[in-house]
């Protein structure tokens, strides 16, 4: 991986097996970076903790299961370095000199802190609607969007893949960088670019956003047969009551947007057809997304099923891709250092 190509980093909190909606929206973007850009790719354990924290039984096995679907999608390390964020400790090092630079109301009017509070609110047994969260959010979740930008700023990132609705997060850090340049008369730090991607939104099966916390979502690693039940129950077109009655693909509010996103043009045609003239009812429709989509993610399911046989392997990609990660992050604390001219 020479470094005349762009530094790009990214990542995920390991919050469990990845669905679908990962594959499609984040992973397939990270694994066309890799032969133009230096990719560097977080399990973020420690935003993890920023709302789990009282729930780190299942963190060690999240970790894992993260990398395995990362890889068996096609992440490769050869290519790319995977790491650990807590295997880094010069992030948190940098955290702490960004945190004494950056103004408490940049923090709280961060669309990222609020996003955090929104799925706070959203998931099962957390927040309730109009309850008072001052007491409840933590430190470390208030310090989340400076965390992040030491994430980005810990390799100096040029590039950071976003959809567009995300850019408003990639601002923040873009003025933690010129924040930081200004005060130590500097041009060290790149501000961090927009790197645009194709984020198809999949909903989940009930039609709402796909998320583990809510029991709808399809998983990379799902079996066909557990594939198969959940798209049986997956939303259709609500007004259509009977088998005979003509369907509306576009008012179909889950298994025809999924037609779109993995089936083939011809198959699209067929399946419209089918369903406006009453030809296939909406389990019939069903039916032949099961196969589409087991056959889709097969050979990433394949590949997922022989890694889990190398528990080593998998250990060994986070090791060392968090050591080589040190050594980026090492090197650029020491010049932060420098020119705050700390001891």
């Amino acid at each position: 991986m020479p470094e005349d190509k762009k530094r790009i980093m990214s990542g995920m909190r390991p919050t469990g097996k990845l669905h679908i909606g990962h594959y499609m929206g984040v992973l397939r973007n990270w694994i066309s970076f890799q032969d133009s850009y230096n990719c560097y790719f977080a399990i973020a354990d420690w935003h993890a903790l920023t709302t789990k924290y009282d729930q780190t039984q299942d963190l060690k096995q999240n970790i894992v299961d993260v990398t395995l679907d990362w890889i068996a999608s096609g992440i490769n390390p050869d290519k790319s370095t995977i790491y650990l964020q807590s295997l880094v400790p010069e992030i948190a090092e940098l955290h702490i000199y960004l945190s004494m630079i950056t103004p408490q109301n940049w923090v709280e009017r961060d669309p990222t802190l609020k996003d955090m509070v929104k799925i706070l609110r959203k998931e099962p047994g957390e927040l309730e609607e109009n309850q008072d969260i001052s007491g409840i959010i933590s430190y470390g979740l208030l310090g989340y969007p400076v965390l992040q930008s030491a994430d980005i700023l810990g390799f100096n990132a040029s590039l950071v893949p976003v959809g567009h609705d995300q850019l408003a997060h990639l601002e923040f850090s873009r003025d933690v960088a010129r924040r930081f340049n200004y005060i130590y008369k500097t041009e060290y730090f790149e501000e961090p670019q927009p790197k645009l991607t194709e984020t198809p939104l999949i909903k989940g099966i009930d039609g709402q956003k796909m998320g583990k916390s809510f029991n709808n979502d399809i998983k990379i690693s799902d079996s066909e047969e557990e594939t198969a039940k959940k798209i049986m129950r997956a939303i259709t077109d609500r007004s259509r009551i009977k088998k005979t009655d003509p369907g509306h693909p576009d008012e179909c509010e889950v298994v025809c947007p999924y037609y779109l996103i993995f089936a083939d043009e011809d198959t699209i045609k067929t399946q419209r057809n089918n369903c406006e003239l009453a030809l296939w009812g909406c389990a019939d429709c069903k039916k032949q997304l099961i196969t589409i989509i087991n056959n889709y993610f097969k050979d990433i399911r394949n590949k997922r099923k022989e890694l889990e046989q190398n528990p080593d392997y998998i250990h060994n990609v986070i090791r060392t891709g968090s050591e080589k990660a040190r050594d980026l992050a090492s090197n650029i604390l020491k010049d932060v250092k420098k020119i705050m001219q700390l001891y």
